[in-house]
């Protein structure tokens, strides 16, 4: 379904990857394709910091007994572990990244609205990040990712301050990315690209973007209140000074299981994407994954309190959450099903970013339909705080999302760089990914069902042969992720030329050069055909050619 590789072609003369150059030029520009990729830089490096902490952990673990460092040791490396791949990749990757770079040319707009604001997020995302660093560097934070009291604010031998302004600072990054989507999609709008013409991609990411506006907030104020009860004792989670423990649960986890679907939702807007386009077909029942989407952001806010039902809320809460908990898997499940239907009598091509699309269909179902054995209150109390919880939130987060991430990575790379990746190369990485991710954490709902308590360093020899199985498992799975950055900074010099739509794709990003122009449209397109319209784009292709001829 693709053009036919021209003989001696090459990147065009002028795109936003060389109109300048030098390094100023880099970190005082206001284009949102340029701001993409460095936080393409920046998340990359934080991704293999918090991976290589993953490592350490898994090689721990391969024995019951604590053979490579101490316990307190052992409770930094899983706290740190969890908020950088958190709070510093996992919900900024696919909208700062892959958000940032092509929602406006989707629009048909020449940038996001507030470029300014864009860059500046940039920098609150780097500076969160080096407050993060520096408390690794200082000794590290051994609270759980959570920052739980009164462990976040009673023991003072770690470095809880600064730790938690970092997630604060680069909360802020999410705000103004948030708040710059919204704005772009709702006025930027190219003519003729009315609500329901709309990638569904934009779509996520504007549910996203919801999220992180009305959500992040709250998690400030809880990190606020966690620093000043360290720092002066003002007493609002210390009992003893007439404050409520679980006041910090209702507030973080207000904020952190909508976070979820911050992560989530743009990922499954780029699955949307991929699947369309090597199927060739609309999205079946675009409206309701597009409506889905929303539902999940609105369902979002009312589900935080399933996390607490082991911490003494009321039976009658406990219901309702649990309903509630239940209702929340129904729009996923909308989106699956859609995705299945769309697949159905479609003519197939599996590209490496297919791949990645199925991964992620498979590892996230999975995910999902545990996160409903969760809800259950009786299965909830039996197994909240071992390794079933770790599978299910990796196998929704890693193998949900992350598979999201490198399809849409693989996906819009030529549009980004204007060079093709070695597919041989990239469809072998998909594959080791897959197989290394289920290996690393379907033992772990098995040593979660049996008991094995999450975040302890020595457990019961019995459990060591599921362990051993986890931890070859992450091994292959790090080869995975190593593979893609490899062969993708190759390519930036020796992959083949894309060209303008090497997917043959229907988006607006696809009718302009690759890379593209850095203010994206010489002229503001006029869009007259409805999104995932292949049939326009044979025409538009036939229209091409015989004018050519």
């Amino acid at each position: 379904m693709r053009l036919p590789e021209q003989q001696g072609a090459t990147l065009p003369k002028l795109s936003y990857l060389n109109k300048e150059y030098g390094l100023k030029s880099w970190l005082l520009t206001g284009d949102h394709k340029r701001i993409a990729m460095l936080y393409l830089i920046s998340i990359t490096f934080f991704f293999f910091l918090g991976g290589s902490m993953a490592g350490l952990i898994r090689l721990e673990l391969l024995t019951p007994q604590p053979d490579l460092m101490a316990s307190d040791t052992y409770n930094k490396l899983f706290t740190m572990h969890g908020v950088i791949m958190i709070f510093l990749f996992l919900v900024p990757s696919v909208p700062a990244v892959i958000g940032n770079f092509v929602i406006p040319i989707m629009v048909g707009a020449k940038d996001l609205a507030f470029p300014k604001i864009n860059l500046l997020s940039w920098y609150l995302y780097l500076i969160g990040g080096t407050f993060t660093i520096a408390a690794l560097v200082l000794g590290g934070v051994d609270t759980g990712w959570t920052f739980t009291t009164p462990l976040s604010t009673h023991y003072l031998n770690t470095h809880v301050v600064t730790a938690a302004l970092g997630i604060f600072v680069a909360g802020f990054s999410s705000i103004f990315t948030g708040l710059n989507f919204i704005v772009t999609i709702h006025r930027m709008r190219a003519p003729g690209m009315t609500w329901f013409r709309l990638p569904l991609f934009v779509w996520s990411n504007y549910a996203a973007s919801i999220l992180m506006v009305l959500g992040t907030p709250v998690l400030a104020i809880a990190i606020v209140l966690v620093i000043l009860e360290r720092t002066i004792g003002i007493g609002v989670f210390d009992p003893t000074k007439g404050g409520d423990p679980l006041l910090f649960q209702h507030l973080f986890w207000f904020y952190s299981h909508p976070a979820v679907y911050i992560m989530i939702l743009p990922g499954m807007g780029v699955i949307s994407e991929v699947i369309s386009t090597f199927s060739r077909k609309r999205v079946f029942g675009y409206t309701a994954v597009a409506f889905s989407s929303v539902a999940i952001a609105l369902f979002g806010f009312f589900v935080w309190a399933h996390h607490m039902f082991i911490m003494g809320v009321s039976n009658y809460s406990a219901l309702v959450f649990s309903l509630l908990t239940m209702l929340v898997a129904v729009p996923s499940a909308i989106k699956i099903f859609n995705w299945s239907a769309t697949l159905y009598k479609g003519s197939l091509t599996f590209e490496t970013p297919m791949l990645y699309a199925f991964g992620f269909i498979g590892l996230f179902t999975i995910g999902g339909l545990t996160g409903v054995f969760l809800g259950s209150l009786g299965m909830d109390i039996h197994l909240t705080e071992t390794y079933f919880i770790v599978a299910h939130f990796h196998f929704v987060m890693v193998g949900g999302m992350l598979m999201a991430y490198l399809a849409g990575m693989h996906f819009w790379w030529p549009k980004m760089t204007g060079r093709m990746y070695p597919e041989a190369m990239s469809k072998l990485a998909a594959v080791v990914t897959f197989i290394g991710f289920n290996l690393t954490f379907f033992p772990q709902f098995i040593l979660g069902y049996l008991g094995m308590p999450r975040r302890y360093h020595a457990y019961p020899a019995e459990f060591q042969v599921l362990n051993v199985l986890s931890t070859a498992g992450a091994t292959v799975l790090g080869i995975g992720y190593l593979m893609p950055m490899i062969y993708m900074t190759w390519s930036l010099k020796y992959g083949k030329i894309a060209g303008a739509n090497p997917w043959q794709a229907t988006g607006l990003e696809w009718q302009i050069q690759s890379p593209p122009l850095t203010e994206n449209f010489l002229e503001t397109p006029i869009v007259d055909y409805e999104a995932y319209d292949y049939d326009w784009l044979a025409n538009k292709t036939k229209h091409e050619v015989t004018t050519v001829g």
